[in-house]
């Protein structure tokens, strides 16, 4: 549920500090009554970003798109939230050419890229599992491909006639998606309360994803 702001006349404080300018370099503070004015002579509403602040920090705003570029945000939240949640399979075979070890590494980098985990599995037809060792050397090809984006979260192990390992974003790949977000909500040009003080976060050492033995 998007997140609901007093608007206009709804506002209770007497006075409250209206930040204007794309940059937020800009910021006065006056009387309700002549926000609300100025906000009417500009055909926008004053919508309350800070209400914890003292006194509370308002934006001029047209209200029915701030809403809606709230509600996106929140969609992609949740979609992001949905897609690291769940597993994803990709199937190999035991004899594969380069051309399709490649295509299932972009394959397994793309679901990786979208914050799910990756089940990549070989399953042994008739004879196939009297060699193993082939299948080994098609997984390992796969997770060498993926180990710039990618972390080994269970090594290679056998169920029944299915050889597979788990792979997970490696830090490196979530730190990227993080800065890809940051850097989506910096260009907006309608900032939520959470934008009105601005914080930095220091990059973490990572270290670098587990290879297969």
């Amino acid at each position: 549920m998007a997140k609901e702001f007093r608007v206009n006349r709804r506002i209770r404080a007497d006075e409250v500090r209206v930040i204007r300018g794309e940059d937020s370099s800009e910021s006065v503070v006056m009387q309700l009554r002549d926000a609300l004015e100025m906000a009417q002579d500009e055909g926008l509403d004053l919508v309350e970003v800070g209400a914890n602040q003292n006194p509370p920090v308002c934006r001029l705003l047209d209200y029915g798109r701030f809403k809606f570029i709230q509600s996106k945000k929140q969609r992609e939240a949740r979609k992001i939230s949905r897609s690291a949640s769940k597993q994803k399979d990709v199937r190999l075979s035991p004899v594969m050419s380069d051309n399709d070890i490649q295509t299932k590494i972009r394959m397994t980098k793309n679901l990786l890229g979208e914050g799910a985990k990756v089940r990549v599995f070989v399953r042994f037809r008739g004879r196939q599992r009297a060699h193993p060792e082939i299948a080994m050397k098609v997984l390992r090809k796969v997770a060498e491909g993926v180990a710039s984006v990618a972390k080994l979260e269970k090594p290679p192990g056998m169920e029944g006639r299915v050889l597979s390992i788990l792979l997970a974003p490696s830090p490196q790949q979530k730190e990227r998606e993080r800065q890809a977000k940051a850097s989506t909500v910096a260009t907006t040009d309608v900032p939520a309360e959470s934008e009105v003080t601005s914080t930095a976060a220091d990059d973490a050492n990572v270290p670098e994803p587990e290879a297969i033995k």
